[in-house]
């Protein structure tokens, strides 16, 4: 799930190693470029973690945090990637 933390939309997601985790981000890639909206992420070994927030908008949570967070889980569920 998401949580708004600190002005931000937040969630990390788990992979079974980090080609998968790196696999994931590319997708997750083009679908920021693709909705010109680009994420915070970190990623680590099979963790990546994301930050959602739009700093045209004094970097707060907006319609457009949502999108791509919807996005990011459609990418997920294609990697059948269950919420952490």
């Amino acid at each position: 799930m998401w949580t708004e933390i600190d002005n931000s939309l937040c969630r990390s997601f788990r992979f079974a190693d980090f080609r998968t985790a790196f696999a994931f981000l590319t997708e997750v890639a083009a679908e920021a470029e693709r909705l010109d909206h680009h994420p915070w992420f970190s990623n680590e070994y099979n963790a990546v973690e994301f930050r959602l927030r739009t700093h045209d908008a004094g970097n707060t949570v907006t319609r457009r945090d949502h999108r791509l967070a919807a996005a990011i889980d459609a990418v997920a569920a294609r990697y059948a990637t269950p919420p952490s």
